[in-house]
């Protein structure tokens, strides 16, 4: 009996579903590691006292798994609708870009010399992230409104 070409297609979106099933497991299982890693050695940290790297450490990994939930949001969907969607990555770039301006703010927050190349760099890289985070939100704002406009 030979397949024919919608037997062919079907099996391939079935084998795509599985693929995007897995993957999302996959960052699932990632994620929750990511938290309880995360949890750990934030007590290390708190128990030696380090309580800002603490915070900061703890911050910056809520956020990473933040972004892991959008995109296993994002596969889901996916897989659920068969159709690639450009907000979910947009939102996580914009999670991406806040999750580096806290944490550049939090280690630099020390460092405070206006002539100190270290610190015009710091200031240099958040300008472009906030302007990467501008970008992107506008982006979502003309994909927003190119859905809501009847063609």
């Amino acid at each position: 009996m030979t397949n024919t070409s919608e037997e062919r297609t079907n099996n391939l979106e079935r084998a795509e579903h599985y693929i995007y099933l897995a993957a999302g497991y996959i960052l699932v299982f990632a994620a929750a590691g990511l938290l309880v890693a995360a949890l750990i050695e934030m007590a290390g940290s708190i128990m030696e006292g380090k309580y800002t790297t603490a915070m900061v450490h703890l911050l910056d990994r809520v956020l990473l798994a933040l972004m892991l939930a959008e995109i296993i949001y994002t596969v889901g969907r996916i897989s659920r609708t068969q159709m690639l969607e450009t907000e979910p990555f947009l939102i996580v770039g914009i999670i991406a870009a806040i999750r580096r301006i806290l944490i550049l703010t939090a280690e630099g927050s020390s460092h405070i010399d206006i002539t100190d190349p270290v610190f015009q760099a710091l200031l240099a890289e958040l300008g472009l992230l906030a302007l990467i985070i501008f970008l992107l939100a506008g982006s979502m704002r003309l994909l927003g409104d190119r859905s809501k406009s009847p063609e």
